[in-house]
């Protein structure tokens, strides 16, 4: 009898004895997995760039086995190294046929395709009961957004979590704790600013037509990558992180980022959703894809105690916020993931937000990175009067887990991530039509403007997917 167990064998073999085990990966490093009955099952949808990057992210957690892959093109080089990694997983290039074939031994999903392609994936498996990690933002219509927070009240059970990571860290907790004891206060203003350069710029700003027709890869499907969207034809400046250029399948820099620099002033301020939006700057404007520069102006009206609040929304290379008078440096928080074009470039002002209180102005970055006072003769005031902040009880990928397994409450499911998401969808539609909207946040509808009004649903469904349009 050979007395060498061969890695797949070790570990059924472990699994059936009810132990954890400990596999190491060069990518990962050591793994060190929870005993199978504490174990979610995943299948995970869209594999290959970010989509690969939150796959190995909730795999390191320990707390799920990978029992799926799928993804609309798995001969793509982007998507080989999760093949890699997980060889024994069941490949599928359409989600509905995996539901189908394997649903029974799905317990929970990851999403990590395009914005535009979460929605139908996430109705139809909360529909089978499964819960749902979906990348940030939720979807690319402020009328998506609501289905799938619709969807999600009516399945309580399903465990929902949008995937803006720094939500689980550190700014999470202080932002919280500081609301709390009353440092952050009466406020009535937030710049944010993203200012890195984005794959549209150097574009043709009076490009009249989407880019020519081109082959389409032999490993492709490109019918199901649209999905819903309407028919365009293939281009390699749709697909790999390039969709976020365009009005028609991406939300640009704001959909991007905006989650990672306003999550937590949105949920401790209790921002809900804005009254007026007003593109008031608008570079390099066209009708396909997003302008080099942008200045967008979202009103709050007042709430809880809390007056009125605008939040000013600033991209573009040059196109940087006023600076307060000791600002001081604009640092980088080396937490802070680099975009999907590769490293962080040296720019004039590092992705964040200045928040403006009656008595006090904080200087913050994006993700986890925390706020600190200023100027620095006020943050020295300051020091013995701010209150403990406790530490994260887990990152963002282990509480989506733990809220799987019933330990945790997930910190950004649909009801908190929604309304986000619902605000960078209003600020695109501003951005679209160079225009400003009057938004009425009970009846959820722009009251100035029809054809605004129009582009809360978009563009209907492509037969075929109206039926992930029912709750």
């Amino acid at each position: 009898m050979n007395h060498y167990l061969s890695r797949r064998s070790f570990i059924s073999r472990t699994a059936m004895a009810g132990g954890a085990v400990l596999l190491s990966n060069s990518v990962l490093g050591n793994v060190t997995l929870a005993k199978p009955n504490e174990r979610i099952n995943l299948a995970c949808i869209g594999i290959g760039n970010r989509g690969g990057e939150i796959i190995k992210e909730l795999y390191k957690t320990g707390l799920c086995n990978i029992v799926a892959l799928c993804d609309v093109d798995m001969g793509a080089k982007q998507t080989q190294e999760i093949i890699k990694m997980f060889p024994d997983a069941p490949r599928y290039q359409d989600f509905r046929k995996m539901f189908d074939e394997i649903g029974n031994k799905i317990d929970a999903v990851s999403i990590g395709t395009p914005d535009f392609a979460h929605f139908a994936i996430t109705m139809m498996a909360i529909d089978l009961g499964k819960h749902v990690y979906v990348e940030k933002p939720m979807a690319s219509t402020f009328w998506e957004v609501e289905l799938m927070m619709q969807k999600a009240k009516k399945f309580p059970k399903v465990v929902t979590q949008m995937g803006n990571q720094g939500h689980s860290e550190a700014n999470y907790f202080q932002f919280k704790a500081w609301k709390d004891a009353g440092i952050i206060k009466d406020v009535t203003r937030i710049d944010a600013h993203m200012n890195m350069p984005r794959r549209w710029h150097g574009w043709d700003p009076k490009m009249k037509s989407f880019p020519k027709p081109e082959l389409i890869p032999d490993t492709l499907d490109w019918e199901l990558w649209q999905m819903q969207t309407l028919g365009h034809d293939y281009n390699k400046d749709f697909v790999n992180g390039q969709w976020r250029c365009w009005f028609d399948f991406g939300m640009g820099a704001l959909g991007d980022w905006g989650a990672h620099i306003l999550d937590t002033a949105h949920q401790f301020l209790d921002l809900g959703l804005p009254t007026e939006v007003d593109a008031s700057f608008l570079e390099g404007h066209n009708s396909f894809f997003f302008p080099m520069s942008s200045t967008i102006k979202f009103h709050f009206p007042k709430r809880k105690g809390m007056p009125a609040l605008d939040v000013n929304w600033y991209d573009g290379l040059d196109n940087l916020p006023p600076i307060p008078e000791g600002y001081g440096v604009s640092g980088l928080d080396p937490n802070i993931p680099p975009p999907s074009t590769g490293k962080m470039e040296p720019v004039k002002l590092n992705p964040g937000k200045i928040i403006y209180g009656k008595d006090l102005t904080f200087k913050g970055g994006s993700h986890g990175s925390t706020l600190q006072i200023i100027p620095e003769a006020k943050a020295k005031d300051m020091a013995g009067k701010l209150p403990n902040v406790p530490e994260t009880p887990s990152n963002h990928f282990a509480n989506f887990l733990k809220a799987c397994k019933g330990e945790e409450k997930t910190r950004s499911s649909f009801d908190i991530g929604g309304p986000l998401s619902q605000v960078f969808c209003l600020g695109v539609i501003t951005q679209r039509l160079n225009t400003k909207i009057t938004f009425d946040p009970i009846k959820k509808e722009i009251v100035n403007d029809k054809f605004a009004n129009a582009l809360l649903a978009g563009p209907a469904p492509l037969k075929g997917w109206e039926q992930y349009y029912k709750v």
